[in-house]
Parts: C-alpha cells; structure tokens; sequence
C-alpha cells in the first residue's frame, strides 16, 4: 500500500513558476516509479511525466522542456517543477506510483494522490 500526498499548488500568473511536491507513505520508496497526471475543467486526466526507480524519465510531449521531474528517495518524495506555465496548464495535478513505470506512461497507476489545484492567470 502506497499514500501519495500532494502539495505545492496555487495561483500563479502566466509565464511563472511552480514544484509540486508528493510525498510518500511507503516502505521502499525507491522500488517504485513516480508520475505526474493532471485533469483540466471538462477534460479527461492527462498524463504529464514519469520518473522510473533509476530516474530515467518521460513526458508528455507538448510539456517536454518545460515540466521537470525529478526524485529524491532519501525523502520519499517526487517533484515536479513547472516552468513558464500559460494558462492552459490550469488543473488538478496527481501524484501516482506503480511499481512499473509501464503501468504510469499508460496512465494505469496503482496508487493516486489526492491532488493539488494550479491556476495559471493570464
């Protein structure tokens, strides 16, 4: 059993910056791959990046080079830094975890978060 708590969001205006932050409540943090989703008002839940237990890591195409994520396993946490952020990145962003990182990139995690809201003004 793995409990993802997420942190980190806000408002924001466009062209700023936000990490998120999810912790996790798990005995072996680092035998677990990490991922970012996020769902947007009227929309279905995205996937946004994947770090795998070595740190080889995955996005979503239109977010590369903007979205960094990254891990630290002496703190069970993962990150997900958020840069030059445009209105349409306004959602509910999740934390998730699988022991494959397959099951993240296909977007079938076994274990959510509870999610953090950013908002992005323009």
């Amino acid at each position: 059993q793995v409990k993802l708590v997420g942190s980190g969001g806000g408002l924001v205006q466009a062209g700023g910056s936000l990490r998120l932050s999810c912790a996790a409540a798990v005995r072996a943090f680092s035998d677990y791959a990490m991922g970012w989703f996020r769902q947007a008002p009227g929309k279905e839940r995205e996937f946004v990046a994947a770090i795998s237990q070595k740190s080889s890591k995955n996005y979503a195409e239109h977010l590369r080079g903007r979205f960094i994520i990254s891990r630290d396993n002496v703190k069970n946490t993962v990150y997900l830094q958020m840069n030059s952020l445009k209105p349409e990145d306004t959602a509910v962003y999740y934390c998730a975890s699988d022991r494959l990182t397959f099951s993240i990139r296909s977007s079938s995690p076994s274990y959510w978060g509870q999610g953090t809201q950013v908002t992005v003004s323009s």
